[in-house]
């Protein structure tokens, strides 16, 4: 029945197949083969820590918190796990509220559709990611994508478009996830502050425990925490977790509460995930120095390809073609790296690459025989 569509997918080289990896620390273990992960997002080295794991034994009451929630969280669900995790993060992020996503994609997909109307516009950079776009398209609003990282088109779209909606939405990632390069969050915070009814909505899921003093992002970085009005962020990326969250005022968790179909009908996560994350996250502030191997690893990288921009500790090694993003891929993994292609739709057409992901545990000595093997397969 697909098998016509499967042969296109097949034949732009866009084909998709689950990879059978055994993990390994920072090693990735396939068709027999071990390899350094340089794809993961376990950007501060924690996933595979086995001294937290012995610590979260002491820490987690099993039996308090249970393996499943069973229910959403507006019925038996809500677990006093996760009106403590909230209130930590509110905290932290010195703002009203938090609320509890299963994951960034039901964060993302939700919010926007649940907080705007017919009357609102959505301004959202030309590269946001997956999720927000699907969100995007469920909402009632009209949208305008402007092109990336662009400011002065975005402050003109703004003065153009901002009196006729009720509601303007400036959405943006702080760190890029294809591109791995960093918004300037001050100027989008001086173009909110002109006019009255814009909303800014920032993703943080490759930045939150990765920039900022306390690991709380770029808007922690660029001192604009308060001024975020919908904070989301991820556990399951830097922070070794599961789920995502989202700080923002008291009136808008209300707001996501009662609207955002992806909270309301879902079943929450499971509480010994939720402890978890807080374990996880109460640690954050004090993984100052893990920080800092990660921007020295960054700050290598870059001496070592002066060519090429190296904005975050992502960055993308482009090819073009993705067939032949394939075919370096598989090379590198000869070679003994664990390097993916990212491909169309993921990227725009003709921008296949080899998306690279530095961690806090890798190092240079690790790292250096990597570049040299890149520079290598580019030529």
């Amino acid at each position: 029945m697909f098998h016509s569509r499967l042969q296109k997918i097949k034949q732009k080289g866009a084909f998709r197949e689950l990879p059978i990896i055994e993990h390994q620390g920072k090693y990735i273990i396939r068709d027999g083969k071990t390899m350094l992960n340089v794809s993961s997002n376990d950007y501060l080295g924690l996933a595979g820590s086995d001294s937290l794991r012995e610590e979260f034994k002491e820490y987690v009451h099993p039996e308090k918190e249970t393996f499943s929630a069973s229910s959403a969280r507006l019925l038996t669900g809500n677990y006093s796990i996760y009106n403590e995790l909230e209130a930590y993060l509110a905290g932290f992020y010195e703002r009203e509220e938090a609320l509890l996503f299963n994951s960034g994609y039901h964060a993302n997909v939700g919010i926007l559709p649940a907080l705007t109307s017919p009357s609102s516009l959505i301004l959202a950079d030309k590269l946001v990611h997956a999720s927000i776009i699907d969100g995007i398209s469920l909402s009632r609003a009209k949208t305008i994508r402007y092109r990336h990282n662009d400011c002065e088109q975005l402050e003109r779209l703004l003065r153009e478009n901002a009196s006729k909606h009720d509601l303007v939405f400036v959405v943006t990632e702080s760190i890029f996830s294809m591109d791995g390069d960093v918004c300037d969050l001050q100027q989008l915070v001086s173009m909110k502050k002109k006019f009255p009814n814009v909303v800014l909505y920032v993703d943080e899921a490759h930045a939150v425990g990765v920039r900022g003093n306390a690991g709380r992002g770029v808007c922690e970085e660029q001192q604009v925490l308060r001024e975020i009005d919908i904070l989301v962020g991820t556990f399951g990326k830097a922070l070794a977790s599961v789920g995502a969250f989202a700080v923002t005022s008291r009136e808008l968790k209300e707001m996501m509460i009662n609207s955002v179909r992806s909270f309301i009908f879902t079943t929450a996560l499971p509480p010994v995930n939720v402890c978890w994350s807080k374990f996880i996250m109460e640690k954050i502030p004090f993984m100052t120095e893990k920080r800092r191997q990660l921007r020295l690893l960054q700050q290598y990288v870059s001496e070592q390809l002066p060519g090429k921009k190296i904005h975050s500790h992502i960055f993308p090694f482009l090819i073009g073609d993705s067939e032949k993003s394939i075919v370096i891929s598989e090379q590198l993994k000869k070679m003994g790296y664990y390097a993916l292609p990212v491909r169309p739709p993921t990227v725009p057409e003709g921008t296949a690459r080899i998306r690279i992901s530095l961690t806090a545990g890798l190092t240079r000595e690790e790292i250096k025989p990597f570049l040299e093997a890149l520079q290598t397969v580019e030529n």
